[in-house]
């Protein structure tokens, strides 16, 4: 897989699941995890309720795809989506895929991208079901899109007793610093965060109020964080260690 800068992303958005105000931080997000050569975006747009994208593809050059709904009841948009990832996977021009619907249906095609070696971002709402989620290797939530921790009100952004009686928060991360870490039960955080994000696609510290996992594992007040010289050299790696480990 090629470096982050160096990525192409095919972005294809169902626009029956998904609202124009997302755009901006949907495009900004994609932008973390490559370059979007290929940004398309499905409807019938001969119907009145997509007319608040039609402004903002022109702002950001996403290419509209139009498909008729032949059968009421029947969406024929995730059925050209399909159609279109295959012969765009076909092509053998892309580093990965960035699938934007809330909708299951996309749940085969994610794995089936996976299945040849490309990577998968999925964004969808809170109620996407698990399924896709899991099928892909990122998922981000579009509600944290609207939101950034510097702009995020206090309340926003939970406590150390708030997060430590997250169970499943506290038991995501202790199992990823202990894979992690080395004889002495020390991880870089790089190395926690790649297992967070195999076991969780859906885990972002935007949940919690935090823009990055460095911010959320100082908080949750479990872990030792120490700063380390890489190689001697001038760039600094952060380490973590579990408190709970080194009283045993």
């Amino acid at each position: 897989m090629p470096e982050v800068e160096n990525r192409r992303l095919a972005v294809l958005i169902d626009a029956d699941n998904a609202q124009a105000s997302i755009v901006e931080g949907l495009l900004a997000e994609i932008a973390k995890y490559g370059t979007a050569h290929v940004k398309r975006i499905y409807g019938d747009w001969t119907l009145p309720n997509l007319g608040s994208w039609k402004p903002t593809l022109l702002r950001y050059s996403i290419q509209p795809m139009q498909q008729f709904r032949y059968t009421t009841g029947k969406n024929a948009t995730d059925g050209a989506m399909m159609i279109d990832a295959m012969d765009l996977l076909y092509t053998r021009n892309f580093d990965g895929f960035c699938i934007v619907s809330s909708d299951s249906d996309f749940t085969r095609l994610a794995s089936r991208i996976r299945e040849s070696g490309l990577a998968v971002f999925g964004f969808g709402e809170k109620k996407t079901p698990e399924p896709f989620v899991a099928a892909c290797d990122k998922f981000i939530f579009v509600e944290l899109l609207r939101e950034d921790e510097a702009d995020a009100p206090p309340s926003a952004r939970k406590s150390a007793k708030e997060l430590k009686q997250d169970p499943k928060l506290v038991h995501l991360l202790r199992n990823a610093v202990a894979a992690a870490s080395d004889d002495s039960g020390w991880a870089a955080l790089s190395a926690v965060g790649n297992n967070v994000a195999k076991v969780a696609p859906e885990f972002d510290p935007r949940t919690w109020g935090y823009a990055k996992l460095s911010g959320l594992v100082k908080a949750v007040g479990l872990f030792e964080v120490e700063e380390r010289l890489l190689g001697g050299g001038p760039h600094k790696v952060l380490y973590v260690h579990d408190k709970k480990g080194a009283a045993q």
